[in-house]
């Protein structure tokens, strides 16, 4: 039954590749669990009940995922939009979190809209070949950019930015170390080469005594009552529906660059990317910040996931994990890097795919690639290359070669990025 629902053999995959890249996927991004909480706090919302709602969505996410879309894509809370609602709709708009959570549910259903419609497939058609590429290597990047932090290969400077760490530190050397062996392994296409990787690298920070256990607070049913099915619908006023608006572009090509870049198989987009429209609704409801198809699915992926089961593997050890919360924060941060590292490298293949003979189809990719690293923001990275594009196209007399989608696509973009600080403070 399970063969038949999955259909493992017509994916040319097997039980063993689909479970590996399933533990491999949940290692990479069970960090959710301890840190959107600790985001969504600063929104008013209680760690507790932080804890339970992250937990509730990546599961219910992930089931939907597994079985209605049969994709190997993880969805979870998306860093950049729990930040985006705590620091900037809750903290800046003045919104209240329980006027954010209904901005969600809005901008869920709008999402739906595009994603059960034709318009999906319009839009998809209207974003040129090297946007799409320029989306998959930008991510790449971040992948990287956030696997050396987390490693502590590179570190904060006041002066120059960021600077390289201290390599001497044990943190540092069991990284590279790590980064070494899943190198090694991977190039060698030794089987469960990243999840390797993962738990050699945790091993020698752990035994080098410089680890610390993270720890929420703990499971509080009283504290998320107070989020669970919370929304406040404030129709009248304009700063809810410039949230709404600006959350809608976020998840909307946020996960449209991502499933695009990510899924072996793109005939599994337009399911793909309903459920995580469906997700996003549910996330409003579940009291948390929205899902996406989370950029760490390209680890099972690359670990030969095809079908739903990393998914659904993703889910069920979520749930294992309510019970084990305590001892979840003894996986050491640093312990994805050398896995993060890898796969922005994989992704950066994607560069080999755009046209460098034509100026006006490199350099706005070449905007995403480095604008979505350094503005920590997969969205408004992706907003330069949109809005660049068509002004490209339009300098050289091409105006023909950009569709109509596109041109309405970067006025969205420009009036977004111009009119969010109005309402902030």
């Amino acid at each position: 039954m399970l063969n038949k629902l999955f259909q493992i053999k017509e994916h040319e995959s097997t039980w063993r590749k689909e479970l590996m890249a399933g533990l491999t996927s949940f290692f990479t991004c069970s960090y959710i669990i301890l840190v959107n909480p600790l985001i969504l706090r600063d929104a008013g919302i209680p760690i507790e009940a932080g804890v339970i709602s992250s937990i509730i969505i990546s599961i219910l996410g992930c089931l939907l995922m597994g079985l209605f879309a049969n994709a190997p894509i993880i969805l979870i809370p998306g860093m950049g939009i729990n930040a985006f609602f705590s620091y900037t709709m809750v903290q800046s708009m003045g919104l209240s979190p329980q006027q954010g959570l209904a901005v969600i549910m809005v901008s869920g259903l709008v999402f739906a809209v595009i994603a059960f419609t034709s318009l999906s497939t319009k839009l998809i058609s209207a974003v040129p070949s090297s946007l799409k590429h320029g989306i998959t290597s930008g991510i790449g990047v971040y992948l990287t950019f956030i696997g050396l932090q987390k490693g502590e290969l590179i570190r904060a400077n006041p002066s120059t930015l960021v600077e390289v760490g201290n390599l001497a530190s044990p943190v540092a050397l069991a990284t590279i170390i790590g980064l070494m062996v899943t190198l090694i392994l991977f190039a060698r296409n030794v089987k469960g080469s990243l999840l390797i990787g993962l738990l050699s690298t945790a091993c020698l920070t752990i035994i080098s005594g410089t680890h610390s256990a993270l720890s929420s607070e703990g499971i509080s049913i009283a504290a998320y009552k107070t989020i669970f099915l919370s929304g406040q619908f404030s129709f009248i006023t304009i700063p809810f529906w410039i949230a709404t608006f600006s959350i809608t572009m976020i998840v909307l090509f946020e996960n449209v660059g991502l499933l695009s870049g990510m899924l072996p198989d793109v005939s599994k987009f337009p399911k793909a990317l309903r459920i995580t429209a469906i997700s996003t609704i549910l996330s409003g409801i579940v009291g948390t910040s929205p899902t996406v198809a989370s950029a760490e699915s390209a680890a099972g992926i690359a670990e030969g996931g095809k079908t739903g089961i990393p998914a659904l593997v993703t889910a069920i050890l979520f749930l294992a994990c309510i019970p084990l919360l305590p001892y979840v924060g003894y996986i050491p941060e640093n312990a994805v890097a050398p896995i993060l590292i890898l796969i922005g490298a994989l992704m950066m293949r994607s560069l080999a795919e755009i046209s460098f003979n034509d100026f006006t189809e490199w350099v706005p990719a070449f905007l995403m690639v480095v604008c979505i690293p350094l503005t920590s923001s997969i969205a408004e990275g992706i907003a330069f290359g949109f809005i660049f594009y068509p002004i490209m196209k339009l300098a050289v007399g091409k105006w023909k070669d950009v569709s109509v989608i596109l041109y309405v696509c970067a006025a969205l973009f420009l009036c977004n990025l111009f009119a969010l600080p109005l309402f902030t403070h």
